[in-house]
């Protein structure tokens, strides 16, 4: 890690009340660790924005109903597509409706987006959501 750098910021007052109550209930320790991850969080989205095919963590988080016809042939298929970059995956019965999955992945953002755009249309999903971040190392570098 480099060496911390103090610096001022001007704010709003009822602004910084509120992220102030923010940082609270999300249980910071201090406003600083609170903008580190803001900072952290910019930076990722920003490299993933300029560069889609930069590499990426993700995971994909689907609910579905485990009767719609033929979507577990199809999700199957879909994921030995994308074999490659598919890290995990976790399969949990929620519900005697509902599974739910949980997909690891690691590869370039653009490739990870397209497998989670294709899953997340299938009929029978319910609802899904990609999160997306970068090793450490990653996230500070200029390339």
């Amino acid at each position: 890690m480099s060496d911390l750098i103090r610096f001022g910021v001007s704010i709003d007052q009822d602004l910084l009340e509120n992220y102030d109550r923010l940082i609270a209930e999300r249980g910071y320790a201090t406003r600083s660790e609170a903008l580190r991850d803001l900072i952290r969080d910019t930076l990722i989205q920003q490299k993933i924005e300029i560069q889609p095919d930069i590499e990426v963590l993700g995971s994909l988080t689907l609910v579905y109903d485990h009767h719609a016809r033929n979507l577990s042939q199809e999700m199957g298929s879909l994921q030995h597509d994308f074999h490659n970059i598919i890290l995990s995956v976790m399969h949990l019965h929620v519900s005697h409706d509902d599974c739910m999955e949980i997909l690891a992945l690691r590869g370039n953002a653009s490739e990870i987006v397209r497998l989670a755009n294709g899953l997340l249309s299938l009929k029978g999903i319910k609802n899904g959501k990609l999160f997306l971040t970068m090793a450490s190392s990653s996230i500070t570098s200029s390339n």
